[in-house]
């Protein structure tokens, strides 16, 4: 199975954004500000970047940083509501 990494394009026009679906898999389509998340390749990033970033109705595109932040979390104080009774 291939890695994925997830990407955010900012576009100018939502309708031409349509056609990123043949880089990788859209998965969300922000209409109000313009932008979209995609999943592509891990090891073909960089090439698909500079690719999306020569089309006249890409602003930008940014690596999303989602896997790189820890979404495990321990809390040294009890939990309150554990310890609450009927």
């Amino acid at each position: 199975m291939h890695e994925r990494i997830g990407a955010i394009v900012w576009v100018s026009d939502i309708k031409s954004a349509r056609g990123l679906e043949k880089f990788g898999s859209v998965h969300y389509i922000s209409k109000r500000m313009k932008y979209v998340v995609m999943y592509m390749d891990a090891a073909q990033y960089e090439a698909t970047a500079i690719q999306l970033s020569k089309f006249p109705y890409v602003k930008a595109v940014e690596r999303s940083y989602r896997t790189e932040i820890r979404t495990e979390y321990s809390s040294s104080m009890p939990d309150k509501a554990k310890s609450y009774t009927y």
